[in-house]
């Protein structure tokens, strides 16, 4: 007689065992629908001796790390987007603080060129006088 994957077969009857572990933890077994999900501990016919239901351990067990290896693979694929977000949304943050400091600067160098421009011109209006009082002393006193 010719297995279907994941089919087992005692001699004394048949169980289908399902190659995606559900809710199985370690060697424990559950039955839905004529299939053993996980490492059975009895056979459909009731008999549980090792030759007989444990004889499928070793491939109850690959077919299980099989399922942990594909929610693996699809938990990395799931991190892997999650992270390239994160960094898009990183970078898009650091942009907007970037713009924002940016910002600041360029109000702060504005009001210190405004602040030294009115000084400037101070300056500029106190030689200019300076410079009328001394040329007024020389032609008096010259």
């Amino acid at each position: 007689m010719r297995r279907k994957h994941g089919e087992r077969s005692c001699g004394d009857c048949r169980v289908t065992m399902s190659n995606v572990s559900g809710a199985s933890r370690g060697s424990s077994s559950g039955r839905s629908g004529g299939r053993v999900f996980g490492v059975p501990r009895i056979c459909h016919c009731g008999l549980s001796n090792d030759n007989h239901t444990f004889k499928w351990v070793d491939e109850a067990h690959l077919d299980e790390i099989e399922a942990l290896k594909m929610k693996n693979a699809s938990l990395a694929a799931k991190l892997e987007t999650v992270t390239m977000e994160r960094k898009e949304f990183e970078r898009i943050v650091f942009e907007n603080v970037q713009m924002k400091l940016e910002k600041e600067i360029f109000e702060r160098v504005e009001e210190a060129l405004v602040e030294s421009s009115s000084t400037m011109k101070k300056m500029m209006v106190v030689v200019v006088v300076l410079c009328m009082v001394m040329v007024g002393f020389s032609k008096l006193f010259g």
